[in-house]
């Protein structure tokens, strides 16, 4: 093989593994543990309403940030323990402290535009 075409095809595959590495992981680098904790705990019981899957797919529920309920550390604490009409409580599911790991969480997310 040549070492032009074996270089292509290297920069080829460079290109590709950037190209389709998560967006989020050096947003991930900068989470603390508590927010860590909160993120594992939205991607196991939020992200399945809360975003969408596909581009083409209709969005369930709001997209969360830190503006949810106003910004309020307490409203999103609340919501997220008891639930409302439209969605469950986690109260039973997770312990306080995780709850507050997903509000912190949460608040490392920009508003949408």
């Amino acid at each position: 093989m040549r070492a032009s075409s074996r270089s292509s095809r290297l920069n080829r595959l460079a290109l590709a593994i950037l190209l389709l590495a998560p967006l989020s992981a050096p947003a991930q680098a900068y989470l603390n543990e508590r927010q860590l904790l909160g993120l594992r705990l939205y991607n196991q019981s939020c992200r399945v309403c809360h975003t969408k899957p596909q581009l083409t797919s209709p969005q369930y529920a709001p997209l969360l940030s830190r503006a949810s309920l106003n910004g309020s550390n307490e409203a999103l604490f609340t919501y997220i323990a008891n639930g409302s009409a439209r969605m469950p409580g986690f109260k039973y599911q997770y312990q306080p402290y995780e709850i507050d790991a997903l509000v912190a969480y949460l608040k490392t997310i920009p508003s949408p535009e």
